[in-house]
């Protein structure tokens, strides 16, 4: 039985772009959305994902291209520093990419994988439950996602449609990789995660990839942490 397209958004590069390759892998027809319109395989279309038309003129064309089976909220943006200097534009901008964008792409996809049912993934992260310094606007972003997905998954459950939030801890990746490399942050890497380092793009793609393959029909709404253990380690 031939599979339907999965969109994955943000996968130029990173966790996405990863995303997207390990769902090739096993057999699924990928579209990555990105604003380079750029990435790792499928069919490629440039969107910026906080442009609402944008994002609306893009599933047309996806679904023009055949039966959508499954979306991946992958984009996103961090802005950090003090609450006290943090500009409401700044916070917008977060917002904007962070948390409204998935719910226009899961809205966008809605009536698509009402068609036959299928899987929504939002990627979080394990801030969502955390209070960090110089991370006020990220934290409150992916806290509001794992707060849309309860939603999205008791109100769509009837359609046939699961939706989950895959909720990473630190992952190396190009864009953070120099920093990582530090002797400091490695210490403190090593004294808070109990896996000892940070995890790979590739295991937050097993992981993404899985809930799709597998199709556990009675696993919707909840958020899955994959952290290395740091998010409860005391």
């Amino acid at each position: 039985m031939a599979k339907g397209q999965i969109v994955v958004t943000g996968a130029s590069k990173g966790i996405g772009a990863s995303i997207a390759a390990e769902l090739e892998s096993r057999g699924y027809p990928i579209v990555c959305l990105s604003r380079s319109g750029s990435g790792p395989v499928g069919h490629q279309i440039a969107c910026d994902m906080t442009d609402e038309a944008g994002v609306k003129a893009a599933f047309e064309e996806i679904a023009a291209r055949g039966p959508v089976a499954g979306l991946v909220n992958n984009a996103g943006v961090h802005i950090g520093g003090p609450i006290a200097g943090l500009t409401v534009e700044s916070f917008n901008t977060t917002i904007a990419l962070n948390t409204t964008a998935v719910m226009v792409a899961a809205r966008e996809a809605y009536p698509h994988l009402r068609e036959s049912g299928g899987t929504i993934v939002n990627i979080g992260s394990f801030f969502d439950k955390m209070g960090v310094p110089d991370n006020l606007a990220y934290c409150a972003s992916k806290a509001a996602v794992a707060a849309m997905t309860r939603c999205m998954a008791v109100e769509w459950a009837g359609d046939g449609i699961r939706v989950m939030t895959v909720a990473p801890g630190y992952i190396e990746t190009d864009l953070n990789r120099e920093f990582l490399a530090r002797e400091k942050v490695q210490k403190w890497m090593k004294s808070r995660i109990p896996t000892g380092a940070p995890g790979k793009p590739e295991d937050v793609a097993k992981l993404v990839a899985a809930l799709f393959a597998e199709e556990i029909n009675f696993l919707t709404g909840e958020t899955i942490y994959i952290d290395g253990a740091q998010g409860m380690n005391h």
